[in-house]
């Protein structure tokens, strides 16, 4: 029995280490490259930033540019809240979307290689250089504008959405909903890495678990859920934080816009980082809070 323990304890440490060779590039990275811009970036904002011909000079202001943030500038609560919104009805439907498209990948079917390929050509396209090519390429731009014209501005669920309004049900609920199905683009372009997680996980379910649950009369909705689900739950946590993290840095991110026009635009590099800070602080509770909410519900499993 001891010598059972002291295999699995060696085993998980070998796993440990392992894990830390892994993201060993990125902590080095992290502590030479963005330490420091970190520092500098907390510093300025509690202080007064003046640029000189070669230099600028901080002087502390305290909660000044907080308090800006705040009270004075007229648009950052609104889109804040607007940021946040988003991002919670847009990680709940990147969440939904991988998980399905992941238990579709998962079964076997003729082409399934092909699929999964395409369903990954997101990640691909969402790369920095392919989706500058995409914002800036003006044949792509004449073509959405000749589909949308070809449609006649007729679209199905505006349509559904009008009934509704007009029979007045949920209205504010059912515009939440509309908006995630017009933006099933930018869903799937979000989850390409969520789907190979959620794959990887669901190909590490023994099938006999499977089999065992057939014999049992177990259906294969109950299977879902009493199998599938707490099997992989661990993995709900991994993509519930990796997409809020990407979507918090999106490039159409109304409030990065902000602070970008007001750091380069404006060179208040204070009210800059006071922002970022705000932003970033607002950003880690919300992760903070929902993965020990979600902690709760996770299977561990040998």
């Amino acid at each position: 029995m001891k010598k059972q323990k002291s295999k699995l304890a060696g085993l998980q440490k070998r796993k440990a280490i392992a894990g830390y060779l892994f993201i060993s590039p990125f902590i080095l990275g992290f502590l030479m490259f963005m330490i420091k811009p970190l520092l500098q970036s907390l510093s300025m904002a509690f202080c007064q930033v003046d640029l000189g011909p070669a230099s600028f000079v901080q002087t502390y202001a305290g909660i000044k540019w907080f308090n800006h943030a705040f009270t004075i500038d007229a648009d950052f609560v609104r889109q804040l809240t607007e940021v946040m919104t988003k991002m919670v009805i847009n990680t709940f439907a990147v969440m939904v979307f991988s998980f399905f498209v992941a238990l579709i990948l998962n079964q076997k079917f003729h082409g399934r290689a092909l699929v999964r390929a395409i369903f990954f050509l997101p990640v691909i396209l969402s790369s920095g250089i392919v989706l500058g090519l995409e914002d800036n390429n003006s044949v792509a731009a004449q073509l959405a504008d000749t589909i949308e014209q070809a449609a006649s501005g007729i679209s199905v669920t505006g349509v559904i959405e009008e009934i509704f309004k007009t029979a007045g049900v949920g209205t504010k609920a059912f515009e939440k909903v509309f908006e995630v199905i017009d933006g099933i683009y930018d869903v799937a372009i979000a989850s390409g890495i969520q789907i190979i997680i959620f794959l990887s996980g669901l190909q590490t379910i023994s099938s006999s678990m499977y089999e065992a649950a057939d014999i049992e009369g177990c259906t294969a909705w109950e299977a879902l859920w009493k199998i599938t689900f707490p099997m992989i739950s661990s993995l709900f946590l991994v993509n519930w934080i990796y997409t809020i993290i990407d979507f918090s840095m999106r490039s159409d991110n109304e409030l990065i816009s902000k602070i970008q026009v007001i750091m380069a635009g404006q060179l208040n590099y204070g009210l800059a980082s006071a922002m970022s800070w705000v932003y970033f602080l607002v950003v880690m509770a919300f992760i903070a809070i929902t993965s020990f909410l979600i902690s709760k519900g996770v299977y561990y499993y040998e």
